[in-house]
């Protein structure tokens, strides 16, 4: 198939070149290492223009992260999450990234509207992260792997290396 001259059917040319025109940079906040359900959790704050995820924000997410981390011994948990508090452009999102045997990871979406920290539920079926959230979890899929798993001395020596290896500033 040329591209050049006929793209699928399912190719949404102007969708995607309004995307891309209204594309740009968020800023990522690393807020520290935090304990929740047992887990050691690593928690950004991510914020669209205009927005600013607040402490108060940060300690929800941490509380839904706690109950969704409490299940962790049920899903095969190692101990080991990303939260990332996600004040975006049309609404709030809470994050709960943790990794699992078997060198697989466990994803929890949870979405609200703007603004409204109750209204946050679970996201629908085969919800996944938006590019700014993805940006954030592929480099803590590097970290993790670069500190954890292929890193050297003892345990807590990878953990202390996991937890201040985070991303800071704009992601795209």
């Amino acid at each position: 198939m040329d591209l050049h001259k006929e793209l699928p059917a399912a190719v949404d040319t102007e969708a995607l070149l309004a995307l891309a025109d209204n594309h740009h940079a968020r800023p990522a906040r690393p807020l520290g290492l935090r304990e929740a359900a047992g887990h050691l959790v690593k928690v950004y704050a991510l914020e669209a223009p205009g927005r600013t995820v607040s402490a108060q924000d940060a300690e929800l997410g941490l509380r839904i992260a706690a109950r969704q981390l409490e299940l962790g011994p049920l899903r095969g948990s190692l101990g080991l999450a990303v939260l990332i508090v996600h004040a975006g452009g049309d609404g709030d999102y809470v994050l709960v990234h943790s990794w699992i045997e078997g060198d697989m990871a466990d994803l929890a979406v949870f979405a609200g509207p703007v603004g409204e920290p109750d209204a946050l539920r679970p996201g629908r079926a085969g919800l996944s992260p938006c590019v700014w959230e993805a940006a954030v979890l592929a480099h803590e899929r590097d970290a993790y792997s670069r500190h954890v798993l292929d890193g050297t001395g003892s345990l807590p020596d990878r953990l202390m290396a996991w937890g201040a290896d985070t991303v800071k500033g704009d992601v795209r």
